[in-house]
């Protein structure tokens, strides 16, 4: 069965992201987290720092729905350039309107509300915010007040 995730890249904070998101989704990872120190030495390629060794190459963590929330730290250090921007939203679709509020006011603790949760012309209960970690999060429920 075919399946969509989302993949997030992080500086050096993956770990303490998906901490966060596992709070707040209250699920747990799908396995183990795999570290940068997991991977063979590359040849041609430098070692690793002892400051790398230790970052995520791979997470993976159910929230809602069945979708699959993944991730990687994406340092410098390592030849990324991340540039968080304004390019990508996760949208829930959560059954009811208590949980919707429940996630929202979790995720927007600490981030900014883009749109507060209201009633919107198209009949869902709609609102957006970005959390803490610069992730954007549209909200999007049919369940009628």
């Amino acid at each position: 069965m075919a399946t969509v995730s989302t993949y997030l890249n992080f500086n050096r904070n993956t770990e303490e992201a998906f901490n966060f998101y596992r709070s707040v989704f209250q699920t747990d990872f799908m396995g183990e987290i795999t570290r940068m120190g997991d991977a063979p030495p590359q040849e041609g390629a430098p070692p690793l720092s002892v400051a790398d060794r230790d970052l995520v190459m791979h997470i993976m963590l159910p929230i809602t729905g069945e979708h699959m929330l993944m991730g990687t730290d994406a340092p410098e250090s390592m030849g990324f350039t991340l540039t968080h921007g304004n390019n990508m939203h996760i949208n829930l679709q959560p059954d009811t309107r208590k949980e919707t509020k429940r996630l929202f006011d979790a995720l927007a603790d600490g981030g900014v509300v883009t749109m507060e949760l209201a009633d919107m012309f198209w009949g869902d209960y709609f609102g957006s915010c970005i959390d803490k970690f610069g992730v954007q999060w549209m909200f999007n429920c049919s369940e009628k007040a």
